[in-house]
């Protein structure tokens, strides 16, 4: 039996899989898992086809738990054009087919959330104008709804917001415990480092993360200056780290390559 998400140590490496085709997809897998991967996380609105029968063969041919996602994005990162109710049938035609857990979105049942901020503004965490935010408690009964659903499936659900700007540490640590309250297995955020303070900020913030949450936490910053946060996060108790195998057309080039990232992980064990 596949180990679940959560309990994996951290940091764990997810080897993310962004191909057309099944073939494609369980070919990437087998490369993570040699690179050094601990986990999969595979981007199903990049496959041609999602039906249950496609991502059981893929999932099957992996060794290691497969968190499964869908962003709307095909391979060349153009919107799928799913609705929400055909993104949440994939999540659950996903862990009919074995996936140890789904990456269900913060703006899921909303999808004006994924663009900018539509609730009222009265918490800390909502100022500027956050995307993938959504405080609206009709729709988080829906989200709950899920991820009890999932969870009876025998599923995990990790759930994640990108918020597209800047918050400092008490901002994501707010919003942290207020995403725990939806009984996730992990909560993911990402957020954005323009300048070094940004940056510094995202290490406090995470510091702090870990003291503050019973949940496992992913959270590191995006933009020109939060590189260094996609590994250094981890080290300060962030539970997973996005890497690539091998960049081509579908990579997010933001993300570290596997087996750089294991040999720094592996190094950075023996000097803790």
């Amino acid at each position: 039996m596949k180990s679940k998400l959560s309990d994996l140590c951290s940091p764990v490496l997810a080897g993310v899989v962004r191909e057309k085709t099944a073939k494609a997809a369980i070919a990437e897998i087998k490369n993570c898992i040699y690179s050094g991967a601990g986990m999969i996380d595979l981007h199903m609105s990049c496959l041609k086809k999602n039906d249950t029968e496609t991502l059981r063969e893929i999932i099957s041919a992996s060794s290691l738990p497969v968190l499964a996602l869908n962003y709307n994005q095909l391979f060349d990162f153009e919107n799928a054009g799913l609705s929400e109710e055909e993104r949440v049938e994939s999540f659950l035609r996903s862990v009919d087919a074995g996936a140890a857990g789904i990456d269900m979105q913060g703006y899921t049942y909303h999808l004006p959330s994924k663009s900018e901020f539509c609730g009222e503004d009265k918490y800390f965490f909502t100022k500027g104008n956050p995307k993938e935010i959504v405080t609206d408690s009709s729709t988080i009964s829906k989200q709950c709804e899920l991820i009890e659903k999932v969870h009876s499936k025998g599923a995990e659900v990790l759930l994640s917001c990108h918020p597209g700007i800047p918050m400092n540490c008490d901002q994501v640590v707010e919003l942290a415990l207020f995403l725990e309250k939806r009984n996730p297995d992990i909560i993911k955020i990402v957020t954005i480092a323009h300048t070094e303070e940004d940056l510094l900020e995202s290490f406090k913030a995470m510091y702090n993360l870990k003291k503050e949450l019973k949940t496992p936490v992913s959270y590191h910053a995006g933009g020109k200056a939060g590189s260094l946060s996609r590994i250094i996060n981890p080290l300060l108790g962030g539970h997973m780290i996005f890497c690539v195998d091998r960049y081509n057309e579908s990579s997010l080039t933001e993300q570290l390559d596997l087996k750089t990232v294991s040999t720094i992980v592996e190094a950075m064990k023996k000097i803790m």
